[in-house]
């Protein structure tokens, strides 16, 4: 086994050999992916959802999907489910004309070819090719703040080349028909970052916001109660930090995928924080490390395994994140947001770079524990700098008004006609 792990780390690590590799692996699953759907017709009213390549039931697909059960067109569909730990979702069953698959399984590819409508918010695998009927719509998974795709000119990603990224946006740009946008700014980004002009898909973007910010726009106390309950945290009468940082490009373990090497000061944090403050770990969905926080019981908490990051939002009193997507969402709220970019010219010059000016984030830049924590305690949660984060909503929320569901069910029912 140790020959067989250490053949494979080399694989990935020598470019040539790991896209040999890839091209053999993938050329083998689109043959079995096509065999699998001899014989089955396409359905106008079949529907198949997936987030984060099947590990999680939440954002957009989560948002529409719910939309649908509650929409009377949608009467008649059949709603499929695609999860990587599908015994975790069953209970979903429950809901009308819902069925539950496991990702890649023979059972999932056939329903993929039954499917008219494909709603993700993450790259479809490559082996997974609509054909002319079919429609895929790729609803991603945030506002980007770092280069996406064709527009990113550095990298130093430990997995992937310049060449092999722009690789799999081609990809996905030959297999998508539509993809969302809640603004001119991230239209522009998209059509730059999967070169939908060069490949004639201008015309791909639908700039009707982002499903899953809906909730975002209505929710209610009742909401924030059930979710704290369901977490334990209503007997705790302290505010609330969501700290939910990005992954980086270059922290990757080859035996478990990419990781999060924190250059936090964690005890730094718990001394000058706990008396008034709880953290909320929330982890970005690539990284596959599982945290011990035992140490910080009662401080600090990870829900990085929780599915629905909105609900983590709605309870929490501010944000502090890094280069993550994560503010553009929460700027909704209208709550503070601080920034702690302990690495950013790392991870500006030589990682990804960015679409905005670091001076453009709505809140604070902090680059040490102690600028974070002399933030954290002037801050004044009632009295913060609204015009700022409306400012910065009328430029990068202005479609995020709680109809986003609504519209794509539209468009969905417009192309089912």
């Amino acid at each position: 086994m140790k020959i067989i792990s250490a053949l494979m780390d080399t694989v990935k690590r020598i470019k040539i050999l790991r896209v040999c590799a890839r091209k053999s692996v993938y050329g083998i699953l689109k043959l079995r992916y096509k065999i699998r759907g001899i014989s089955i017709s396409t359905e106008d009213n079949v529907i198949a959802f997936c987030a984060y390549d099947g590990k999680k039931y939440a954002c957009s697909p989560k948002a529409v999907y719910e939309y649908m059960l509650k929409d009377d067109r949608f009467l008649d569909y059949q709603f499929i489910w695609i999860f990587k730990n599908p015994d975790e979702y069953k209970t979903l069953e429950k809901n009308r004309n819902t069925k539950i698959v496991m990702h890649g399984s023979k059972e999932c590819e056939q329903y993929l070819h039954k499917a008219k409508y494909w709603i993700f918010n993450f790259r479809a695998v490559d082996q997974w090719i609509p054909n002319k009927k079919q429609i895929y719509i790729q609803c991603w998974h945030g506002t980007p703040l770092k280069r996406l795709g064709y527009d990113i000119t550095k990298s130093n990603n430990v997995m992937n080349s310049i060449s092999e990224i722009q690789s799999k946006y081609k990809t996905d740009t030959a297999r998508f028909k539509y993809i969302l946008s809640c603004c001119k700014f991230v239209s522009e980004k998209f059509t730059s970052a999967w070169q939908l002009e060069k490949f004639g898909k201008k015309d791909a973007v639908l700039e009707i916001g982002y499903p899953r910010n809906d909730f975002l726009n209505y929710y209610d106390k009742k909401d924030v109660y059930h979710i704290k309950e369901k977490l334990g945290l209503n007997n705790i009468d302290k505010k609330i930090i969501l700290y939910a940082p990005t992954w980086r490009d270059n922290q990757h373990d080859f035996k478990n995928g990419y990781v999060y090497k924190s250059q936090v000061d964690f005890d730094y944090l718990m001394d000058n924080l706990k008396e008034d403050y709880i953290i909320l770990f929330r982890a970005h969905y690539l990284v596959a490390d599982n945290f011990n926080f035992e140490k910080y019981s009662g401080f600090m908490y990870d829900v990085s395994n929780y599915d629905e990051i909105n609900d983590l939002y709605i309870i929490s009193d501010l944000l502090i994140t890094d280069y993550s997507s994560v503010f553009f969402d929460y700027g909704l709220l209208k709550r503070p947001i601080l920034f702690y970019m302990y690495d950013m010219e790392e991870y500006r010059d030589e990682l990804r770079g960015f679409y905005i000016d670091i001076d453009e984030l709505p809140g604070p830049v902090v680059k040490s524990e102690k600028e974070l924590v002399d933030n954290l305690n002037s801050i004044k949660l009632d009295e913060f700098n609204l015009y700022e984060i409306e400012a910065f909503n009328k430029k990068y929320n202005n479609m995020n008004d709680g109809r986003a569901s609504e519209r794509l069910a539209n468009i969905i029912i417009g192309n089912s006609k």
